[in-house]
């Protein structure tokens, strides 16, 4: 190392590093997910992808042995959209639901949800909302609700309560009903375009996070630089801009990465390999731990100034919910704190009346070590209060945690688990206050003989 790097001096360069590694994570993922699952010509083209401001639609659950998406969701079918508001507003229509259950958060390109269209929020009625850039001045339509975005591109995640494979046609007509339209077009008998020009460049079959997690540290400022000048930081990112300066970043300015010097890259770049290297633990670490769960409820969906939680939601999984929409607790461990594993029987028992406190429907979904679902006789993955479940006697409930069959008078309440490691999921959909405040949590898996 050169003489002039003192050890406090390379310490600091190091920390401040890997704090902008932390805060470049989701900021650049989603930019890598945009642009890849935005590149086709048509909506109809690849599942899950769609082009800019059009709804992509999932129309079934995965089959047992599909590992293209990692703990998929088995209550509800997803309906995405990105889109672009740079040039005009978008107008996003909603059916009436009937009643059911449905969810669309808007995240910002910092992955913070800023605001919810759906059943806790906006009721179950259709509506029309103009979502439009910050610092947008034109007239909207009379009597349309408009949404501010803070950055000019936003994904929305959207999630339809569905019943079980034979509500898919139901399902299906209210994604149907989710429509988006350019402001311009408003009133007009508008169709999104298709055969959309598609870049050749992008990689779309590497995913989105493999390629980000190759990238090194000073490519990473690089992307973040470049981003911020489109997307602007949070108010409340001040002190970390003003650390970022040192290495030249500055939101609105071109950096240059040659002017740094060949010991402070070097730094850099180690620094964000420790900084990816811990995001698996830290996220590990995160939530409270009650009866072997990992419940998250705090700092979800939006994040202040944690980069570092905000990072390794990103690295789980992009599109966290806030916690007043879905709280997704998971377990890894047994009451005894031993790992789960299909080689044992447990049982959940939930007591008369504590069940999971969910204003819309709860649900808990099995998943191998490896975050997919497990092939079973009975072609179950989730059971949840969507299901004719058997209470006993006495109002309490037995859930049936297992490899084998419990047997043919239990399988209703069987939730089927493969032979080797499991980690399975809880989800509360419009979770009540006790949830949130974590004065109810989730039983213990118990072993039985």
């Amino acid at each position: 190392m050169n003489m002039q790097y003192s050890v406090e001096k390379a310490d600091e360069i190091y920390a401040v590093a890997k704090e902008a590694y932390f805060y470049a994570y989701p900021l650049v993922s989603m930019d890598m997910t945009m642009r890849q699952v935005t590149n086709v010509p048509d909506a109809a083209s690849v599942n899950m992808r769609a082009p800019i401001n059009q709804f992509a639609h999932v129309r079934s659950y995965p089959q047992a042995d599909d590992k293209d998406v990692v703990r998929f969701n088995f209550d509800t079918l997803y309906s995405f959209a990105w889109l672009d508001l740079s040039q005009e507003p978008i107008m996003l229509s909603v059916p009436d639901t009937q009643g059911r259950y449905y969810l669309l958060p808007m995240l910002d390109m910092w992955t913070d949800v800023f605001t919810v269209v759906g059943s806790r929020t906006t009721g179950t009625k259709a509506g029309t909302y103009a979502i439009v850039s910050t610092g947008w001045n034109g007239k909207l339509p009379e009597g349309i609700t408009p949404i501010v975005a803070p950055t000019p591109t936003l994904w929305i995640l959207g999630r339809t309560q569905t019943n079980g494979q034979s509500d898919y046609a139901n399902v299906h007509k209210v994604q149907d009903g989710y429509k988006l339209t350019p402001l311009s077009q408003w009133g007009k008998d508008y169709t999104p375009p298709t055969n959309v020009p598609t870049d050749p460049t992008i990689d779309n079959t590497t995913s989105p996070q493999i390629q980000v997690n190759k990238l090194d540290g000073v490519t990473m400022l690089t992307r973040l630089a470049d981003l911020m000048v489109k997307h602007p930081p949070h108010p409340n990112d001040y002190p970390i801009l003003f650390r970022l300066k040192r290495f030249g970043v500055e939101p609105g300015k071109p950096f240059d990465a040659k002017s740094l010097d060949p010991e402070t890259i070097a730094i850099i770049n180690k620094a964000a390999q420790d900084a990816l290297a811990e995001l698996p633990a830290a996220m590990r670490k995160a939530g409270a731990f009650i009866n072997g769960w990992n419940i998250g409820t705090e700092n979800m969906g939006t994040y202040g100034t944690s980069y570092k939680r905000r990072a390794f939601v990103a690295l789980a999984g992009l599109g966290c919910n806030l916690p007043e929409d879905a709280v997704y607790p998971t377990a890894f461990v047994d009451g005894e704190g031993n790992p789960l594993s299909g080689a044992n029987k447990y049982v959940l028992h939930f007591e008369k009346g504590q069940t999971p406190p969910a204003n819309a429907f709860w649900s808990i979904t099995m998943y191998d070590k490896d975050g997919f679902q497990v092939p079973n006789p009975i072609n179950r993955f989730a059971i949840g209060s969507y299901d004719k479940l058997t209470f006993n006697a006495d109002g309490s409930l037995d859930i049936y945690v297992q490899a084998e069959s419990p047997g043919k008078d239990q399988e209703t309440n069987w939730l089927p688990a493969p032979k080797g490691p499991f980690e399975p999921s809880m989800r509360l959909y419009s979770p009540r206050p006790e949830v949130l405040d974590l004065t109810w949590a989730p039983p213990p898996f118990q072993k039985v003989s």
